[in-house]
């Protein structure tokens, strides 16, 4: 990491300055949580192999839910067993040291932001949470999913599970409250508009682990481009994020999530 880079996130933070953060698979990697589109994220059933691309979307999830919910289960038990890494830990420790002027904005539905010790408040979860389910007609906020029995890589929908993923006013089904393919952002679910926010007044952006392959984040690059503002992209992989921070004024950290952000907290928590 250049002195150039330490000296511009070193000044913001202690000017009173704002950064926003936007993670993505790559810190989750880490904590051993496969990558969404990686060989890991197929789903067989029978004879049949799907792809996320398939299965994560409303049109599927309207005709074949069985499908869909034994699929979703066995993610979110993967996402459970998982423990955050360094690379969160350091992200709630920069969150407590700058308060209103730190925002996260994931990707990942993991949870393990808000496992770590990082706010609901300043944390955008723009894809979702594995880890609650809503009504698909409304009736309510968003729910816990329960620990349910028979959650296995068969995906199987057994018959006891109905109950539990219907909801409890209207008995409808539940869905993962997850954004599909099909789907828009929102603010109500998945906070687009506080995202755009935060980004108009911010003084820099940090990008971890991921390529802005969906377009909020890559939103968020082109808003950083025509502010002016240093991106850093935390990845050991070329991507669009690192070819834009490579000219400046910001840096491509070419590292793990884990290296790039542990040293991003100590200039930005202890001034070096």
């Amino acid at each position: 990491m250049s002195p150039h880079t330490t000296h511009i996130l070193r000044d913001i933070a202690e000017g009173g300055g704002s950064i926003v953060f936007l993670s993505g698979a790559g810190i989750s990697a880490e904590s051993g949580i496969p990558t969404f589109r990686g060989p890991e994220g197929f789903w067989t059933v029978g004879s049949r192999v799907y792809q996320p691309e398939e299965l994560a979307t409303w049109a599927t999830f309207s005709r074949q839910p069985d499908l869909v919910w034994p699929w979703y289960l066995w993610r979110r038990k993967t996402c459970r067993e998982a423990e955050p890494n360094d690379a969160h830990r350091a992200l709630a420790n920069i969150e407590s040291h700058m308060g209103d002027r730190f925002t996260l904005v994931t990707q990942n539905v993991d949870g393990l932001h808000l496992r770590a010790g990082s706010s609901p408040e300043r944390t955008y979860e723009i894809h979702g949470n594995i880890d609650y389910f809503r009504c698909i007609q409304g009736c309510g906020p968003r729910k816990q999913v329960p620990d349910l029995p028979h959650v296995d890589e068969q995906a199987v929908f057994h018959q006891d599970w109905a109950v539990a993923l219907s909801c409890e006013r209207c008995r409808t089904w539940m869905r993962p409250h997850v954004l599909w393919f099909d789907e828009c952002y929102d603010e109500n679910h998945y906070r687009i508009d506080s995202t755009v926010a935060a980004m108009n007044e911010a003084d820099a952006l940090v990008v971890i682990g991921t390529t802005g392959a969906t377009s909020l984040p890559a939103h968020m690059l082109q808003m950083a481009q025509s502010r002016g503002l240093p991106i850093y992209d935390i990845n050991p992989d070329d991507n669009p994020f690192a070819q834009v921070a490579a000219r400046g004024p910001g840096e491509w950290l070419q590292t793990t999530a884990t290296e790039g952000v542990v040293s991003l907290e100590r200039i930005i928590t202890e001034g070096h």
